[in-house]
């Protein structure tokens, strides 16, 4: 990603362009690192995304809708103070750093100022600062007194620029000539494309690798230490961002190998970015749902193993029956303070002896009266835990379904519902709410195919495959995987037939979006939407299903036919 001050010089060009004479009419904050400003130009409203991310700083116009956190952030609240309804006056690079400054004109009813906003776009150490007349209003990031930082970043202080590299300026053509003959004559054997894009990125302030391969390729012919300037400072403009097969992967401001031309700079960051970060957003809450759903998964299995080993206490139930009624028959043989006694076993195939242990203090009598507690008390047991061990195993079996549902989601959409069904378990705290109240949220459409004129939906989640069953027809075909957590598949028919290319086309789909999406020969099971039914107070996504029939597929999402 050159994110270099060679892209930035042609970045701040570009908004300069777009920005100047703007006014601000809204702030705000995303989350820590990241503004949002609404500004109206005159002829449109465009949005400006400042980030301090240390993998995807930024300042370029988005078109991308982001919720604002639920509660402005001190800095955002700070902005709005001072830059509500400013004038945009410039936007700069300052030297040929990884620096963006925005001049403001702000006015209020009793006075106006100059005001500067520094766009730091230094990895890690990414920030924004506000300043007026070189002092510190606040900044996005600040620093402790106690850090012992080079820099004071706290209201009041006066703003220090960043400590520059120990690196030449590309406009140094005498240092940068001086230091390449050094080098050459180091190395004692000429130098080849790499080692002097090495050399430029190790020796030239502003300049990524990719932007220092670049100059190399295109300065054949002519002095580096004279291309290099030129180049920073000349160098048009050609935005593109660079694909792999539909994913952007990386941005430039000159043209590469497998880049798609872009209108602007501003255009190609936002398409770059967007994509990078809705697949980081993606893996993360999917991780989280994941490591949720995990560790609902270990307290079952936990709880289920207590349970069994509990059943299988109880199991004595019927040795302590026997027990008893031996040592009731057999009363009058059994001397008071006996620790234990030998009796005809008259329950075993064989007969035999077995032996009962006594308790001292207790009369025979008493004795056989502690077996019957204890049978009676492991009988109750065994009623309570054979129907508790039956509900573990079906919470198992649900929590199975929601990781399988997790592990066949591929969009941020597949996500939601599954996300709201940890929330009703339980399992995540339901996400702090903006002041004003919550929108309203759309229901996620149902995965939809169309496969020779025919509808196919699939859902996504154990939420979607209830709502999935209730808006089905009686005679719609239903489709799940055999022995297999699956999305339920519905091929609407309206009243007709199906043929059997569309049932195993379903039925590819099905065995796709299943626990079985690696294998071979899934077992599909398919019938009627009548014959399939919804047990009372069951869990999500949970039915029973008759009259069925199965067919052996091989998974297949059958992305060509999604719509």
């Amino acid at each position: 990603m050159p994110q270099d001050a060679f892209h930035i010089r042609r970045l701040a060009a570009e908004l300069n362009t777009f920005l100047v004479h703007g006014k601000i009419n809204r702030i705000s904050q995303v989350n820590k690192d990241e503004l949002t400003f609404i500004i109206y130009t005159g002829k449109s409203t465009v949005k400006l995304i400042l980030s301090a991310n240390a993998s995807n700083a930024r300042v370029c116009l988005s078109l991308v809708e982001k919720e604002p956190a639920p509660i402005a952030p001190n800095f955002c609240m700070l902005l709005r103070k001072h830059l509500q309804n400013a004038e945009i006056l410039e936007v700069r690079q300052y030297a040929f750093e990884r620096i963006i400054e925005i001049d403001l004109h702000c006015t209020t009813d009793f006075s106006e100022s100059k005001r500067t906003l520094h766009c730091e776009l230094m990895g890690k150490y990414s920030n924004v600062i506000l300043t007026e007349n070189g002092v510190i209003l606040g900044a996005l990031k600040t620093t402790a007194l106690e850090d012992n930082s080079h820099r004071v970043l706290l209201a009041g202080a006066k703003y220090q620029y960043p400590a520059p590299q120990d690196k030449l300026s590309p406009f140094d053509k005498d240092g940068l000539r001086l230091r390449l003959q050094n080098y050459l004559q180091m190395r004692g054997t000429p130098a080849e494309t790499e080692d002097l894009t090495s050399f430029l990125f190790e020796n030239v302030a502003g300049l990524a690798l990719s932007t220092a391969r670049e100059i190399v390729k295109r300065a054949a012919g002519v002095p580096l230490w004279e291309f290099v300037g030129a180049f920073c400072e000349n160098e048009p403009c050609a935005a593109c961002v660079q694909m792999l097969g539909s994913a952007a992967v990386d941005f430039f401001a000159f043209p590469v190998e497998g880049g798609v031309e872009m209108p602007s700079l501003c255009k190609a960051e936002d398409e770059f970015f967007t994509a990078r970060e809705s697949a980081k957003g993606f893996a993360d809450k999917k991780r989280k749902l994941e490591n949720a759903a995990r560790a609902l998964k270990k307290k079952q299995t936990k709880r289920m193993q207590d349970v069994l080993e509990r059943l299988q206490e109880s199991n004595k139930a019927e040795e302590y029956r026997i027990k008893g009624e031996l040592l009731t028959a057999n009363l009058y043989r059994i001397e008071r303070g006996a620790r234990s006694v030998e009796l005809e076993n008259w329950y075993a195939e064989n007969g035999g002896v077995i032996k009962i242990l006594l308790e001292t203090t207790l009369s025979p009598s008493k004795n056989a009266q502690r077996y019957f507690k204890l049978y009676n008390k492991h009988k109750r047991a065994r009623e309570v835990l054979v129907p508790m061990l039956e509900k573990e195993r079906r919470d198992a079996e649900y929590t199975d379904s929601v990781l399988s549902a997790i592990a066949a989601s591929e969009t941020a959409d597949d996500l939601k519902e599954i996300e709201t069904e940890l929330i009703g378990l339980g399992l995540l705290r339901l996400p702090a709410q903006r002041v004003g109240g919550k929108k309203k949220e759309t229901e996620i459409p149902f995965r939809e195919y169309e496969f020779m004129g025919v509808k196919i939906y699939a859902g996504r989640n154990n939420l979607q495959n209830d709502r999935l069953l209730r808006v089905a027809a009686a005679e719609d075909v239903w489709l799940h995987t055999q022995k297999y957590h699956s999305s339920h598949v519905i091929i609407a028919v309206g009243g007709g037939q199906v043929c059997d290319e569309v049932l195993l086309f379903a039925a590819e789909i099905c065995a796709y979006y299943s626990d079985g999406r690696d294998g071979d020969k899934i077992p599909v099971d398919y019938c009627k939407r009548k014959f399939v039914k919804k047990p009372n107070k069951s869990k999500a996504g949970f039915v029973t299903y008759t009259d069925y029939k199965t067919v052996l597929v091989t998974p297949n999402p059958h992305r060509e036919a999604l719509k």
